[in-house]
């Protein structure tokens, strides 16, 4: 099955691009569909029962995100990873996040080191039924909750925009060399810091946590060539 064989349905009380928009990112950053795929227009605009209209905006959304490549009069294709974002991506992120540790963590948080745990428990169970798809949503989750606790929504948000190419790479490196039970470890740690109230704790378990993927970059690159960007790669 394609990618573009997953049903769909619109939901008519939202806006049509923004449905179209999340729809295809979801399925770029969770890799059904791949560097290199073409998203020809006529194709999509069968697949999502739409005008030209809504699928031209969330394409040109998809291009502002460093995740299609639009050659005008030609085609749109899917982006191979761009490192250069990834690393922006997480630079973003890693600043953030420790802040956020920081800020909770400094007073103990029984209740919420325990809704932590919780997720982590979920996350455990997921991988235990080798359901990464559902283990990588409540990763999203335990994320967020701290975002939210911390009452940062719009940060979360603008992360959000930023980090496709860097969820593509984690979605690489999940499956290998025990890098999910590494998640697991981590997400534990940092919930047993802010339950504690150990902010200097918690810092350095969201360091290590966020750390592992562009680590292992090296690994990534020669295993998955054909996903990366080129040094010199230039859109037609």
């Amino acid at each position: 099955m394609s990618a573009l064989d997953i049903p769909f349905r619109l939901d008519r009380s939202r806006n049509a691009t923004v449905q179209v928009f999340e729809h295809l990112r979801a399925q770029i950053v969770s890799l059904a569909l791949k560097p290199g795929a073409v998203l020809a227009r006529p194709a999509l605009c069968e697949y999502f029962q739409l005008s030209q209209s809504p699928i031209r905006e969330a394409l040109l959304r998809l291009e502002e995100e460093r995740l299609v490549d639009i050659y005008p009069q030609h085609q749109t294709r899917v982006r191979p990873i761009d490192l250069a974002a990834a690393r922006q991506a997480h630079f973003f992120r890693l600043s953030v996040e420790l802040e956020i540790a920081w800020v909770l963590a400094r007073q103990p948080r029984p209740d919420l080191g325990k809704a932590l745990q919780d997720l982590v428990a979920r996350q455990r169970g997921c991988l235990e039924a080798d359901d990464l798809e559902s283990f990588t949503r409540i990763d999203m989750d335990f994320h967020l909750r701290m975002y939210e606790v911390s009452e940062l929504p719009d940060l979360w948000s603008m992360m959000r925009r930023c980090s496709g190419n860097l969820d593509r790479l984690r979605r690489l490196h999940l499956p290998l060399n025990g890098k999910a039970r590494s998640i697991l470890r981590q997400h534990g740690q940092i919930a047993r810091c802010i339950g504690l109230g150990d902010a200097a704790g918690a810092r350095r378990a969201v360091r290590q946590h966020l750390a592992g993927t562009l680590q292992a970059l090296d690994v990534l690159r020669a295993r998955f060539p054909c996903m990366m960007l080129p040094v010199d790669y230039e859109p037609a």
